[in-house]
């Protein structure tokens, strides 16, 4: 939920997942059909995953990073891999495109702008669970638009400071 203040987004293990669902349900009612989905590491990895078991259809991995300092807080850079990982093939056809967020808008930006330039692509559509007030860039499909762009904790973060020191004192080892 909402802090009172707007800045702050907590979001839950089910709560997660139901938009995850969700967001599947968008998609799916737009009648459009897509060949493969791409998802960017590490944030579209479980949205991805998800939608991949879904619509069963196969699920290809390319890796972005922008947020390094401040625990991952402040955004830096924007580096992008230069393969993509797919089970097999190429990346191709109809691409359903898949982050979990358009937080600023660059990272998809320049990810679409580079996958319209590959000619294997014959349609590319953009998914996430979030859409930002200030994000530069509105995907094809999202479940909740944020006017006031809070910040996202998500329930994967508590393993973002965890080490296995802290694992094995968890479960007391």
């Amino acid at each position: 939920m909402l802090t009172d203040d707007g800045k702050d987004l907590y979001v839950s293990w089910g709560e997660y997942h139901m938009l995850i669902e969700r967001l599947a349900l968008k998609i799916h009612a737009s009648g459009w059909e897509f060949d493969q989905i791409l998802c960017l590491a590490r944030g579209g990895m479980r949205p991805g995953d998800v939608l991949s078991r879904v619509f069963d259809k196969p699920l290809g991995i390319m890796s972005t990073s922008s947020y390094r300092a401040s625990a991952g807080t402040l955004q830096g850079r924007l580096d992008m891999a230069t393969y993509i990982t797919l089970p097999q093939g190429e990346l191709g056809g109809r691409v359903l495109l898949v982050d979990d967020l358009a937080d600023t808008g660059v990272t998809l930006r320049a990810v679409v702008d580079r996958l319209r330039g590959m000619p294997s692509i014959s349609e590319l559509r953009s998914a996430v669970i979030w859409t930002k007030g200030v994000s530069s860039y509105v995907p094809d499909y999202h479940v909740e638009l944020l006017p006031t762009s809070p910040w996202i904790h998500q329930p994967f973060e508590e393993y973002d400071g965890m080490c296995p020191d802290v694992l094995a004192k968890k479960f007391a080892i």
